[in-house]
Order: C-alpha cells, then structure tokens, then sequence
C-alpha cells in the first residue's frame, strides 16, 4: 500500500511510523525543517520512542512538502493537520482539513481519505456532500503527548467512523503495525465516530478537574490530599489512576476538544460540560492565589510544557498561573531550555538551571523534577505522585 500522511505532528508522525513498517508512507508537511529532519531519519518532536524508532528501524518512509506528488498513486490519504478552536465561531479550525481533503480529490479520486485530525460532530457528513464523495471517513485517535508512538503501537481500541471494505481495510493496516494482539475494533457512523473522539477528551478532562478540585478542597481545609484521594480511589468503580493533581488540564487536545463538545451541545440541556471547561480556569485561578499569598519576590516557573518528554507548550495549564501571578504585580521567571526567546508572555526566560533557581524565591512546577531536589523547601507543586 501507498499511504500518505499529511501532517507532521503528534498523531500525523506516529502514524506514518507506525504504518511505514509494512507500508510506502510519505509524510507531507508545509515546514521544510521538518520534512528534512524526517529524511535524515530525525525526530521533529521530543519524544525518545519516535527518535529511536526513526534512527534505528527500517522504514520505508520519506518526507515532503510537495502534496500534489504525495497524493498521486496513494492508496489511502491520512490527513492529521491541525484544528485549533476558534473562540470568535466556537467551533474547530477545520480549514487545513479541508484543503487537503480538496487536493486529494481533485489529484486522486480514488483514494481514499482518512481524517485523524480532530473534528466538530457532522464534520465527515458535511464534507461527503460537499465533496460529492463517500469516500472519506473519520478515525479518531487516542494519543498521549510524549507516548505518541507507545500509544499507537499498543492501542486502547481502533474507532472508524464507517463500514466499508476501505474503512475495514485501513483498520487492518493499524492492526498489522500495532504491537498488541485482539485489539478492541469498532467500526460507527461517522457522526458517531466523531463523538467518541470528543466525549472520551472531555471524560478525561473531568477526570482532571475532579481530582483537582479535591485537591484544592484538601488544600484550603489543611488537609492531606493523597491520603483522600487514596481512599476514594480503592473504589474499583473509581480506581487508582488518572488521578494526580495539577494546575489544570492542558495541551493540545483537552481544552479544545471540551470547548468544541460544549459548542456541539449548544441546543442541547446540559450542565456538566459547561462545569468542565468553568472548572479548569477556576483551579488555575485557584493555583495563582496560593502562590501570590505566599508574598514571594521572584516567582519561578519550572517549565511550560503539561508533560515530561513533551516539547509542547500549546494551551499548558502553567500559563494560565503566569499570567495571574504576573497581573499580581509579582517578579515571574522561566525556566525552559527549549524556548529560544529572552521574553516570554512578558517575563524573563532563563534557560541556566542553577541561575533560575538562585533568581527564584518560590519555584512553582506543575510536575515535580529530580532538577529540583537542592531546592525542595522553594519548590510549590500539586504533583502528588509524581507521575505524568
């Protein structure tokens, strides 16, 4: 099969990983830089699974920015571009989406296209018509941020949001490349498909902002928060994981998937989602005001990024906290190595481990680091368990 992989993200690149072990797979994306660290066997993103898996396995995987020649001959077009929420139409920035789903029509009709990006319920129905063709439907992804690879070679379950030999077939091609045997595979209508991408980010959401809000409860009433959240998770109906406090749920796909849920449920009754996307900022307000009481000088923010091994800032819950914390009239500084910046959202960025932490009154770090164990009583975290 030939398959092309338009996107070199998250979910585009360990898919076009994943597949190229059995497959022809040529990854297209508009960033040159990115396609030549592709070719030169480089991972564009920080994540040690995927530079491995780059440098050390034999893929038959080439990278471009020339998307009418990627097309051509493909059997399938897997589109993974970015939709970012827009706060002006409440709704997904589909239109890279939909100008990659053009392209492949006009240059190779019969393939068909496979939409991973992440999309508004209706999405796939609306560009069928619009396209005059069926031969499009929506595989949602179910990926963490710096496990990309890990989670795409041992997945939960497969969801295709069709029915058809095409949809049965792409399946199998995910299957043959995962890792794990019996995979749970679904295959929905496309509307349903859509809903389970959205429904199952804003679960995990408020996953998040239960235990946050628990943990901010135990905060003010001096109390141990572990010991509580222990206890409640020995209920096998609850469980032990997914529970670690922080300062808000972030990156990439949470904030946005609970907003465009909230926006799809605009003529329906509800009062949960709308109480998920509240109760995020409330937590990072709620994480601001402790840290400004504290009276510090200088404030330290030990790195933007949600997550260990991730490289993306997008939508972090730590900026929220800056940008009280600074509108406080506090000192913020940063420490993140990966920013080639002096400034970032107006505070000074110090990419010297040993000078932030002598600059820095108070460290706040929504996850604790071993980097931080020499200045332990300057360090405010939520980290409870320390885990990601």
């Amino acid at each position: 099969m030939k398959i092309a992989v338009f996107g070199i993200g998250y979910v585009g690149l360990s898919n076009a990983v994943l597949l190229a072990q059995q497959n022809t797979v040529v990854a297209v994306d508009v960033s040159a830089e990115r396609v030549a660290l592709i070719n030169a066997r480089k991972s564009p993103i920080e994540e040690e699974a995927l530079a491995h898996w780059l440098a050390e396995r034999n893929l038959n995987l080439s990278a471009t920015t020339n998307a009418e020649a990627a097309c051509k001959d493909a059997n399938f077009i897997v589109v993974a571009t970015p939709t970012d929420y827009d706060p002006q139409t409440n709704f997904f920035d589909t239109s890279t989406v939909e100008g990659v789903m053009r392209l492949a029509v006009e240059t190779n009709p019969s393939a068909t296209i496979v939409v991973k990006s992440t999309v508004p319920v209706g999405f796939v129905r609306r560009m069928r018509e619009e396209l005059g063709t069926d031969n499009l439907f929506f595989c949602p992804e179910f990926l963490r941020e710096g496990q990309a690879l890990h989670d795409s070679l041992h997945p939960s379950r497969i969801v295709v949001g069709a029915d058809t030999d095409a949809a049965r077939t792409f399946a199998q091609l995910l299957r043959d490349g995962a890792l794990e045997a019996d995979i749970p595979t679904l295959f929905t209508g496309s509307d349903e498909a859509e809903s389970i991408k959205l429904f199952a980010n804003t679960y995990l959401a408020m996953r998040v902002a239960f235990f946050n809000e628990l943990d901010s409860y135990a905060l003010s009433a001096g109390m141990n928060a572990r010991q509580i959240i222990e206890g409640v998770g020995l209920d096998p109906r609850i469980g032990t994981h997914y529970n670690n406090p922080s300062f808000g749920y972030g990156g990439y796909c949470l904030p946005k998937d609970t907003k465009q849920l909230l926006a799809n449920f605009s003529d329906v009754p509800q009062n949960l989602m709308r109480a998920v996307v509240q109760a995020n900022k409330t937590r990072k307000d709620f994480i601001a005001a402790q840290v400004i009481a504290m009276k510090p000088d200088t404030v330290g923010i030990h790195r933007l990024a949600m997550k260990a091994g991730s490289d993306n800032f997008r939508q972090s819950s730590v900026q929220g906290v800056i940008r009280d914390i600074r509108d406080a009239g506090l000192r913020v500084v940063i420490f993140e190595p990966l920013l080639d910046k002096k400034k970032f959202m107006n505070c000074e960025v110090i990419t010297d481990l040993e000078a932030f932490k002598k600059a820095s009154d108070l460290i706040v770090a929504n996850r604790n680091s071993p980097d931080l164990s020499d200045v332990a009583d300057k360090v405010f975290t939520r980290d409870i368990f320390g885990s990601s």
